[in-house]
């Protein structure tokens, strides 16, 4: 979320393979950004109704988290 100190890059889709997976990519300043970042979603009252969301309807069935950075800088 842009608001909490992340850009969000978009959402990506396998072209093919596998059709039940999707990859949000968020990029920030640096891992302090990142770590902030963390700590407000577990207060935000959107990012909290989100969670709730998800965990009632199950439609997240596995989170998974990498750190990557550009092959040229």
């Amino acid at each position: 979320m842009n608001k909490l100190g992340g850009t969000h890059q978009g959402y990506f889709l396998p072209y093919e393979g596998a059709n039940n997976i999707a990859f949000p990519l968020f990029t920030f300043p640096s891992l302090t950004a990142h770590e902030a970042y963390r700590v407000k979603t577990t207060i935000g009252t959107e990012c909290l109704d989100a969670f709730r969301y998800a965990e009632e309807t199950k439609c997240i069935l596995s989170y998974e988290k990498s750190f990557m950075r550009p092959v040229f800088e």
